[in-house]
């Protein structure tokens, strides 16, 4: 026994200190629960009881377990919970446990519950003894308490156990569970389901291994499983010399497999057959009314569970086409880079998500790159994912800069009159730079995979997500740049490959970042892993992947095109602008006037931003002609010409002209429509592809 001065929940006055006697004549042992610990301490009767030595009991509950048959310990833990929760004092059960040497015997257990004073279960002590000779004083007694406990629980635990299957697949296991035939005394349970006029089995029994799961039965061949379903009403065959009469054609190849006897059950859903269960038994059985009934019990509620499965598989099938009718049909080739996409819905549950991809041609040789994740898993879910994703390829590919294609999704959103939120994640790629502009919204950030295989969690500023923002009036969009050298790879995502039960949205970068190093460098490749990985870990999330490696050793374009929007008092829109500029400048080949070429783009925009009102849009081009030229283009909002003038030795402003006056090889103001444009022009060596014009490249005066 635990050592009782230890509590402050003693005992009742009247339980004895020691064994009684009387109790160890009797063979029955003590227990002493507490619940607090979960540690139970049992005297050496009690162990007796479970022929059990005392060096192999350490008072913790657990170590009874191999002596208690699971079915028994499930119904035992039932009881005593039951009496927990409606405040009984006391409870007693009935229950088989397993000797030492595998063989089962009765026993039966006494418990009191002892409460604090708030009525609160702190203790339960009890009695357990050997029940053996009490139910066995006649083995009709024996045979009727065992009979009436299994039937009683064989619908019901099979249908609890039926209860959470959502697959053919599910249903199938839970009949071939040991614990499943053993409950039904037979050796063998066949399932054949009812498709297009043919019976196809899918959990075929020893009884049926000479018909091929793959290959249907015809529903008029001489079969009992096809003749109860064709007559709606089970078969029962009680005897070999039975089934020889009835069925003379099968009998050979049931002899084989050692069936003598056994129940054919058409499974009826709504009034019509859905297919037919085989419980198979090696010895001569004798259904009497009792069995039969509760066999044609038990069919009903897996007919109930096999019609659910099939609706599932439907639904899910409609569901995952409905998805991938939604994403794009095909991804467009990328100059300068190789694209792999992904998507993997929902291990659990039939409904559609929200998930998408999506890789957009922008103008001036740009590439859009979306990943988003619409709130909630279901048809209405794919609905906005759908509508969205086509307003937001129609707004990018209009050519807006990212955080307008951001806040006019938002905006179109709201409109739609949903409760639905969406994340996404858009970036705008220009890969003769390298330069990629990105906008979050509440979604994941991306990841970058490095030549030599390190990966990275890239940092972007975010807003909130697509229709929130425009709910609550935050529809500014932070632009973020990322460089992509050559050879590194962009890694967007939805959550489901990131989330992992019991993990931190941390751990799951880390783990996932682990995946990407050691994974392939080839984005097809390294995207098989990425869903390996998920299937591995049973995705409960539907899963979007898009991967972008930007080709290594590829030849620069000679020339580009390069425009931005910068918006005023936006710091970060300014540095952003400036960082463009300089991977432009140098990726296009600007010899020994990049310094130059960025310093009079920078004076010029900050001119433009300090003595406008409005916002600045700085244009970078080259053109080609009798010499090769890199031209900026600063365009404002303010029809005021500027004027170079002279500055003070101790003046702050001022210089910006006469710096453009002095770096550049030709600079001018025109008159536009809604403003005026600024601009200057710098003759630089010649690019790598001397033979013609790059792709992008402009002859003097174009647009």
């Amino acid at each position: 026994m635990a050592d009782r001065g230890a509590n402050e929940h003693s005992l009742p006055d009247d339980w004895p200190a020691d064994p009684d006697p009387i109790l160890a004549l009797n063979r029955i042992g003590s227990f002493d629960w507490d619940l607090a610990s979960g540690l139970m301490a049992m005297d050496g009767q009690a162990l007796a009881v479970f022929d059990m030595r005392p060096d192999e009991y350490d008072d913790n509950p657990e170590t009874l377990s191999p002596r208690i048959p699971r079915e028994e310990g499930r119904r035992l833990d039932e009881i005593v919970a039951e009496a927990l929760k409606e405040g009984a004092e006391n409870y007693g059960a009935y229950f088989r446990m397993r000797l030492r040497d595998g063989a089962l015997r009765w026993t039966h257990t006494q418990g009191y519950i002892r409460r604090d004073e708030e009525g609160r279960p702190v203790r339960i002590v009890g009695l357990i003894r050997d029940a053996t000779q009490e139910l066995n004083d006649t083995t009709a007694r024996s045979r009727r308490i065992d009979r009436r406990r299994r039937e009683a629980g064989i619908v019901q635990s099979t249908t609890d156990a039926l209860a959470g299957a959502r697959t053919l697949g599910d249903v199938v296991e839970v009949l071939q569970d040991p614990l499943a035939l053993e409950r039904l005394g037979a050796v063998g349970i066949a399932l054949g389901l009812l498709e297009g006029g043919r019976v196809r089995l899918r959990a075929a029994g020893p009884a049926l291994r000479f018909v091929s799961e793959a290959v249907p039965i015809r529903l008029d061949e001489p079969f009992p499983i096809t003749e109860a379903i064709r007559t709606l009403t089970p078969r029962f065959i009680e005897s070999r010399a039975e089934f020889d009469r009835r069925y003379p054609d099968i009998t050979g190849h049931l002899w084989r497999s050692g069936i003598r006897s056994a129940a054919y059950l058409p499974l009826i859903a709504q009034g019509r057959a859905v297919g037919a269960l085989a419980v198979l038994y090696g010895d001569d059985t004798r259904f009497g009314e009792r069995a039969r009934t509760l066999l044609i019990g038990l069919g009903s509620a897996i007919a109930q569970s096999v019609q659910r499965a099939l609706f599932y598989e439907q639904e899910k099938d409609l569901a995952e086409g409905l998805q991938q009718a939604m994403l794009p049909r095909t991804i467009p080739a990328v100059p300068g880079a190789q694209i792999a996409v992904r998507y993997r819905s929902a291990r659990a549950g039939r409904n559609v998500g929200g998930d998408w991809y999506d890789v957009i041609p922008l103008p001036g040789g740009h590439t859009g790159l979306v990943i988003g994740d619409v709130q909630g898993h279901d048809t209405h879910a794919a609905a906005v994912m759908g509508q969205l994703r086509i307003v937001l390829r129609a707004y990018a590919a209009e050519g807006h800069p990212p955080a307008t294609v951001m806040a006019r999704a938002s905006a179109f959103l709201r409109e739609l009159d949903t409760d639905r939120f969406v994340t996404c994640l858009y970036a705008d790629a220009d890969l003769t730079t390298g330069v990629l502009q990105v906008v979050r919204a509440g979604h994941l950030d991306p990841l970058v995979r490095a030549a030599d295989g390190t990966c990275t969690r890239v940092p972007v500023p975010g807003g909130m997500p697509l229709g929130l923002s425009a709910e609550f009036g935050e529809a500014q969009y932070p632009v973020a740049t990322v460089e992509l050298d050559p050879g590194n790879t962009l890694i967007l995502c939805t959550d489901g490959l990131v989330e992992r039960p019991g993990d931190d949205l941390d751990d799951g970068f880390r783990a996932l970042a682990r995946l990407v190093r050691e994974g392939p460098a080839e984005p097809d490749a390294l995207a098989d892993v990425l869903c390996a990985d998920v299937d591995r870990r049973d995705g409960q999330d539907d899963v979007a992947i898009l991967l972008m490696r930007r080709r290594a050793g590829a030849t620069p374009a000679a020339g580009g095109r390069l425009r931005q929007h910068v918006a005023p008092e936006d710091p970060e829109a300014l540095a952003g602008a400036r960082h463009l500029i300089r991977a432009a400048v140098r990726s296009w080949g600007s010899g020994e006037r990049a310094d130059e070429i960025e310093l009079a783009a920078d004076e010029m925009i900050t001119n433009a931003l300090m003595h406008t009102e409005g916002s600045a849009v700085v244009t970078l081009r080259v053109l080609t002609g009798t010499d090769r030229r890199l031209r900026v283009e600063v365009e404002d909002t303010s029809s005021a010409l500027p004027r170079r003038r002279e500055a003070a030795e101790d003046g702050v402003s001022g210089r910006g002209l006469l710096l453009v006056d002095r770096l550049a090889d030709g600079w001018g103001v025109e008159a536009r429509g809604t403003g005026k444009s600024v601009w200057c022009e710098f003759v630089v060596p010649p690019g790598p592809a001397t033979a013609g014009r790059g792709p992008y490249e402009e002859r003097p005066g174009g647009g």
